[in-house]
């Protein structure tokens, strides 16, 4: 028997978070920013009315103003929007325990256990939907499939406010015709390479030769044409299941020895850039770091350190790595590999009891506001990225770089 997976996806979720108290703007354009006040920044979500006039999430707040003069502008409320998360959760359980989180707005469900009592997929997926319109006044799309690349595939197939039902009988009919950019875990680098090899839909690249993608794109290519042909197997992880993650961990081995402050920081933060983001995908914020240094005589130390306070900011965790260093490194030896890793893990909305001390009793608790500002970067960066993909946008130093920090290896421990 097939698994029956879900996608829940909430339509334009900041946006529609903030109509709830704006009423009045439910048939004009709105949008959700970083900052209306100044209208610098990009648009983080925006309404249906807002859409019509070609306006995109990740789009400077000064384009989006180009092509709609009146548009609302209107300042994010993070707090706000992990409330309303939490809720929607709450109704997901009511019909299966194994809800795993993509991101704040979006989950994927398995409800194979659950047909006997609620019905079929679809009509989960429908159950769902009405219940967080009738107790939350927000909509959701779903797709539903029978795993979870063509489940997510599903929940963007038809907005707003839908279900799309994938199944292995009718994935080459509705996913085969779409370009290639539209398959999940492609972005718009990929897709213009795909399409100088002649693969402009999403069934040239399920037919295309396997071998020939795997040499041009590494494990990537592989993996692509099997989620274009379903062989996707990648399991529904239970909530309590992500908690076992002891660790989050990027390392490299450079391309050439590295020496000196200026390389350092320039793979570091590379490092760090990956591993803050991970942390942010899985929900999770980590209370201490950890790095590991190996040099070309492959002599390697381990240093770690305890934090002020739980982090998944990219900024924090590079200013963590590099003090470590800075303490236990000589800027004048050379170094063939660096690992950071976060530590300590716990979930992202526990509480916790903050100190006015640091880890060595003299620090000063860091100035709140520069934490807002750093979760709101790191936010807008995820927005992009996961529009356009990871190399959409990255840290100046890293640019065209001559050690290699493009080609880090991921772990998760």
């Amino acid at each position: 028997m097939d698994r029956v997976i879900l996608h829940c996806d909430m339509n334009s979720f900041y946006a529609s978070v903030e109509l709830l108290e704006h009423p009045e703007l439910a048939s004009r354009p709105a949008a959700v920013c970083g900052d209306p006040d100044s209208r610098h920044g990009i648009i983080l979500a925006k309404n249906e009315y807002a859409k019509s006039f070609g306006i995109v999430t990740a789009e400077t707040v000064w384009s989006a103003m180009k092509k709609c003069p009146d548009l609302t502008l209107l300042k994010a409320h993070h707090d706000k929007y992990r409330h309303y998360c939490k809720k929607i959760n709450a109704i997901y359980y009511r019909f299966t325990d194994m809800v795993e989180a993509f991101s704040i707005d979006e989950s994927w469900l398995d409800v194979t256990g659950s047909l006997n009592l609620f019905g079929s997929g679809g009509d989960i997926a429908d159950r769902i939907r009405q219940t967080v319109k009738a107790e939350l006044g927000l909509s959701l799309s779903a797709g539903v499939s029978f795993n979870k690349i063509f489940a997510k595939m599903g929940s963007d197939y038809k907005k707003p406010d839908a279900t799309t039902i994938i199944s292995r009988e009718n994935f080459r009919e509705l996913l085969w015709p779409l370009p290639v950019g539209e398959m999940f875990g492609i972005g718009g680098a990929t897709a213009a390479k795909l399409k100088k090899m002649g693969v402009t839909n999403i069934g040239g690249l399920a037919r295309y030769d396997k071998s020939l993608l795997a040499a041009q794109f590494g494990k990537l290519g592989g993996m692509l044409h099997d989620y274009a042909n379903g062989l996707d197997d990648s399991p529904v992880t239970y909530a309590t299941e992500r908690r076992r993650i002891k660790s989050v961990g990027n390392g490299t081995t450079f391309k050439r020895d590295i020496l000196g402050e200026l390389d350092i920081r320039t793979g570091v933060t590379a490092l760090s850039d990956t591993v803050a983001g991970r942390l942010r995908k899985y929900g999770l914020k980590c209370r201490g770091v950890k790095v590991d240094i190996k040099d070309p005589l492959f002599k390697t130390i381990s240093r770690q350190k305890q934090l002020l306070s739980a982090t998944n900011i990219t900024g924090e965790i590079i200013n963590a790595s590099m003090e470590l260093i800075r303490k236990y490194w000589n800027y004048n030896m050379p170094i063939r590999l660096i690992t950071v890793t976060a530590i300590n893990l716990q979930d992202e909305a526990e509480a916790e009891q903050m100190s006015f001390l640091g880890y060595d009793g003299l620090t000063p608790l860091q100035d709140p506001g520069s934490r807002v500002k750093g979760e709101k970067l790191d936010q807008a960066v995820d927005v992009i990225r996961r529009k356009y993909g990871a190399g959409a946008i990255s840290f100046g130093n890293i640019l065209h770089n001559d050690i290699g920090v493009d080609l880090d290896v991921q772990r998760d421990e």
